[in-house]
């Protein structure tokens, strides 16, 4: 599919086909384009965690989403999903690497970043999840973890104190599903959002 193309036809997927199951080669592409995406200094400090077993899946949505809120029909299509893959960011491993020699910030501090580049990079990688996943064929959702659920979800799974989940996404074949309210906002033009030499 041109790029063009997996571009345009990116949307949120939020029902999946249960009986179809995403191809083991189509995993670890997606898994490989992931870990292609920029990170500062190279640093790469990102984690996923991959669950595919209906045990895993079912452990993952019932410690990370909240009951009731009127997302019953959201997630009766989400847990339909095949696959999920949580990326978590690793603010140490940047901090470590620019204490090297050729970064030199010896002390470590979270102070000089004028980002927290830990997630911006995990994002990228997420996106590039999402990408793939189209350009197979698939259907995706990137979706945030309530910080409530954290804790639960961290003990479910092991994970480390240092990976921090910046979501979550859901991946499989796609499903009839209900369009988003929010899309009636509308997509904002280019010229909207834009500005060309300098702000105003």
């Amino acid at each position: 599919m041109e790029f063009a193309e997996v571009v345009r036809r990116r949307r949120m997927v939020r029902n999946y086909d249960p009986d179809r199951p995403v191809p083991p080669d189509v995993v670890d592409r997606l898994l490989d384009h992931a870990v292609r995406a920029p990170s500062a200094g190279f640093a790469q400090g990102w984690g996923f965690l991959v669950l595919e077993t209906p045990e895993d899946r079912e452990r993952f949505w019932t410690a990370a989403t909240p009951g009731g809120g009127g997302r019953e029909r959201w997630l009766a299509g989400m847990r339909r999903a095949p696959l999920i893959v949580v990326p978590h960011a690793n603010r140490s491993a940047y901090l470590e690497r620019y204490a090297e020699p050729d970064k030199g910030w010896a002390d470590r501090s979270a102070e000089r970043w004028p980002v927290p580049y830990w997630y911006v990079d995990t994002g990228f990688a997420a996106l590039l999840m999402l990408l793939t996943a189209v350009d197979e064929g698939l259907g995706a959702c990137f979706f945030g973890i309530p910080p409530e659920r954290l804790d639960g979800y961290r003990e479910a799974f092991g994970v480390p104190a240092e990976y921090q989940p910046i979501g979550a996404v859901t991946v499989g074949y796609r499903a009839p599903d209900h369009r988003s309210p929010s899309l009636r906002r509308g997509r904002r033009p280019v010229g909207e959002v834009v500005r060309r030499g300098r702000w105003s």
